[in-house]
């Protein structure tokens, strides 16, 4: 069975339009061989993101989309373009992070289907790949192991100094942990993209905020988005084969997070322009705001905070 994106990449090249179902994993809708939108089962679509910024309930979200969809929205409903186009896009990016390496399931295509936000914005499918390459050097970056990915958010029972300083997203985390919360439940749960709450959950570890993850057979078995990116570039530039990083983790005993370097507890880590993936992300085009503009924004705030 061919990978998702190379699938995605064969209907770019044959023009298709329809919806490309992954299972229950989600769908992703294209036209003339660009993406206008992608669903995730396991990250916050753009009713979740607009309901949890207070601008609509989501059952008046679904009335709008049931009769007269986007174009109705912005007549009647409080949204303006830009914000619904900032939500898409994030949307999008989040669910191709989460879905395109989705595997073990045979993708059905539906020629014609749209999504009820209709042929609004478009994404390249190579700038998807591309974007999403790019965000998960930019994880392994802040921290090299995928462990907290998928297990559920335990707050250290103690500081590693005298205070701290949570930007809102880290906030927003440590609130609404529990005992079962993962990441993606608590992106869910607070309206947030998974991708912004795994940025706050490893800057929380790489700053020892965060208690190391009880080892199960379901986080053993984890095969998910971080996939690849658990390894750290030696400091003479040699590459390390990700076997001996995933033997460096185990061997720190169970559950144990890999070990911090001297003097890097609370500091990011500095951006390094010759990283691979550096593109801004994929390509978009919209009328008349310029989406492209937001991907920068939108790259630039979650490098930022």
């Amino acid at each position: 069975m061919a990978p998702l994106d190379t699938l995605l990449a064969g209907l770019a090249r044959e023009r298709a339009t329809g919806a490309l179902r992954v299972g229950r994993a989600g769908t992703i809708f294209l036209s003339e061989g660009r993406v206008t939108y992608m669903e995730c089962a396991q990250t916050p679509g753009v009713e979740r993101l607009l309901a949890a910024r207070g601008r609509l309930p989501e059952t008046a979200l679904r009335r709008l989309q049931a009769g007269g969809g986007c174009a109705r929205l912005l007549e009647e409903g409080p949204v303006t373009l830009g914000e619904l186009q900032y939500c898409v896009l994030g949307a999008v990016l989040d669910a191709a992070f989460f879905l395109l390496p989705v595997g073990g399931t045979r993708p059905k295509f539906r020629p014609g289907e749209q999504h009820w936000l209709g042929g609004q914005w478009f994404f390249d499918v190579a700038g998807l790949v591309r974007e999403c390459a790019r965000r998960r050097a930019y994880l392994a970056q802040i921290w090299p192991s995928a462990q907290l990915d998928m297990a559920p958010v335990r707050p250290a029972p103690w500081l590693p100094g005298s205070g701290v300083t949570l930007d809102s997203v880290q906030w927003e985390v440590v609130t609404g942990a529990g005992a079962e919360a993962t990441p993606l439940d608590l992106a869910r749960r607070i309206g947030r993209s998974g991708y912004s709450v795994l940025l706050a959950v490893r800057r929380m570890a790489a700053a020892g905020l965060l208690a190391p993850p009880v080892e199960t057979t379901t986080t053993r078995a984890h095969d998910g988005p971080s996939k690849g990116a658990h390894t750290r570039a030696p400091r003479d530039g040699t590459s390390r084969a990700p076997e001996e990083s995933a033997a460096k983790i185990a061997g720190e005993g169970q559950g144990a997070l890999p070990q911090r370097e001297r003097g890097a507890v609370g500091q990011r880590p500095p951006h390094d322009p010759r990283a691979p993936g550096l593109p801004l992300g994929p390509p978009v085009t919209a009328d008349p705001t310029d989406l492209a503009l937001l991907m920068r924004l939108k790259k630039a705030l979650e490098e930022l905070t």
